[in-house]
């Protein structure tokens, strides 16, 4: 079986919250192949550690990136923590990442609570898990 892709993006005033978080579950964190937008993956690699693919800044086609990923069912889950209260030009890119999140039944944590939650899952670490895709072809 091979590793699962996890995503990790996070807004300016969330990219503290997210290094916090990947520090604490880092053990976690190093079993997956994990991919991050610019910014965030810079600080990821950095404070952190963790070996990560960088992709492109989220407003220059990082959301983009993931999104396709999600569309090819290429990945597993997305710790996104996005920033409701200050608004960025790239909103739209945003919103179609959630939504992409939500069509192919892609696990999201969008803060702390919910990424501590999807990490303590069992299911999270479980490599035989596999979410029901949905058939649109109906």
């Amino acid at each position: 079986m091979s590793v699962k892709t996890i995503a990790l993006v996070a807004h300016d005033h969330k990219k503290a919250d997210i290094v916090v978080w990947a520090q604490k579950n880092k053990e976690a964190l190093a079993l997956f192949k994990v991919v991050a937008t610019g910014t965030t993956g810079s600080l990821l690699l950095e404070k952190v550690g963790l070996d990560i693919t960088r992709l492109q800044s989220g407003p220059l086609g990082g959301d983009q990136q993931i999104g396709a990923l999600i569309a090819e069912q290429k990945l597993d889950a997305l710790f996104f923590f996005w920033d409701p209260m200050n608004p960025v030009p790239h909103d739209p890119d945003v919103k179609a990442l959630l939504r992409l999140c939500s069509v192919w039944n892609v696990p999201v944590a969008c803060n702390v609570s919910s990424a501590d939650m999807l990490v303590s899952s069992p299911l999270f670490l479980d490599p035989n898990y596999k979410p029901d895709l949905p058939n649109y072809d109906k």
